[in-house]
């Protein structure tokens, strides 16, 4: 228990933390108290993590309305919006963000003015889009097909179990969630910056001012052969996926004698149903269009310089990230009711 000079020492503390409305005043008063009284050291961190925390809170604050702090002779800073205003702010962004984004849409699908160069523009982004990202998703799958067997062999393999158990979880994985929503959130990272530094070096160069000077729809002419390009080709990248994690699987079984590769062919025969592979498809197809589209949204809408258009890049992949995810649980559920 403290003496009594301790106690002091505490009464002290609290009177000069409430009464002290300069921060660095307090900081340096409870520095040498906290070395005359050692016990005072575990308080005085727990007061300093406090306004530390009641700081950062109001930098945040600060942050997201872009607002500055006034404050008047003997006056504690206060923000200038309450708590109601700032979600309403945040509600009046998104809804701004989405009309923008159907709008955008809405210009983007209409008939092509030159259908000889849509087409070529459309074979164009399947190769550039679809094509040059086959690499990345094979060894990824082959890799993660590798690493999923030998997992559902040593952890969840037992003499409780059939020997087929593990080829049969590897392809469930495979086919239900990690060929069409995890391999879409990597291609989110690689096709979705693309996309977006893309459009938005074009809109800051003043390329599609031009277009639209000119007379051509730049959002059709420069999105939609985007958007038709990955939705045309991702259900063979599914497929390919799919395809290259069984055989990782199977490289386990030859090359690391994990299991024998009799046992994980039953185990990939074993209650097959089709229907799987349909619902990855369909998934990918989802998934695909909000890849293209919304990256192209960010890079479309971006302005001001190559700083803007990095930032454009990062909300894009960001935001496309986030929408697969969600979409994902309304599409497994759809689809699997």
């Amino acid at each position: 228990p403290f003496g009594a000079q301790h106690h002091v020492g505490l009464i002290v503390i609290v009177l000069v933390h409430v009464v002290c409305s300069n921060f660095g005043a307090k900081l340096l008063f409870f520095f040498h108290l906290s070395c005359l009284y050692p016990q005072i050291y575990i308080l005085f961190s727990i007061i300093k993590l406090k306004t530390c925390a009641r700081m950062a809170v109001s930098h945040i604050f600060s942050i997201i309305l872009h607002q500055k702090y006034e404050a008047g002779a003997g006056q504690t800073l206060t923000p200038r919006l309450s708590l109601l205003k700032i979600i309403v702010m945040l509600i009046n962004k998104w809804l701004n963000t989405l009309g923008r984004y159907l709008i955008l849409m809405g210009r983007t699908f209409q008939r092509p003015e030159r259908m000889r160069m849509f087409v070529k523009e459309y074979v164009k982004e399947m190769a550039q889009l679809g094509v040059n990202s086959i690499g990345i998703v094979l060894l990824i799958s082959f890799f993660i097909g590798a690493v999923i067997c030998i997992q559902m062999k040593l952890n969840i393999q037992s003499p409780w179990m059939p020997r087929w158990v593990t080829g049969y979880t590897t392809r469930e994985i495979m086919l239900l969630e990690f060929s069409s929503s995890i391999m879409c959130l990597i291609l989110a990272g690689k096709v979705g910056s693309n996309i977006a530094s893309e459009i938005g070096t074009m809109r800051v160069t003043q390329q599609i001012d031009a277009l639209d000077i000119m007379g051509v729809n730049s959002a059709c002419y420069l999105i939609l052969p985007k958007v038709l390009g990955l939705v045309t080709i991702m259900p063979f990248l599914v497929i390919f996926s799919s395809a290259t994690g069984i055989l990782g699987a199977y490289a386990t079984a030859y090359i690391g004698h994990v299991l024998s590769p009799d046992d994980l062919t039953a185990g990939l025969q074993h209650s097959f149903n089709s229907w799987f592979v349909w619902m990855s498809i369909i998934k990918s197809l989802f998934f695909a269009f909000i890849i293209s589209s919304v990256p192209s949204y960010f890079g479309y809408t971006v302005e001001g310089g190559s700083v803007n258009v990095g930032k454009a890049s990062t909300d894009a992949v960001v935001c496309s990230s986030v929408l697969i995810l969600c979409s994902d649980v309304f599409l497994t559920q759809l689809l699997s009711a």
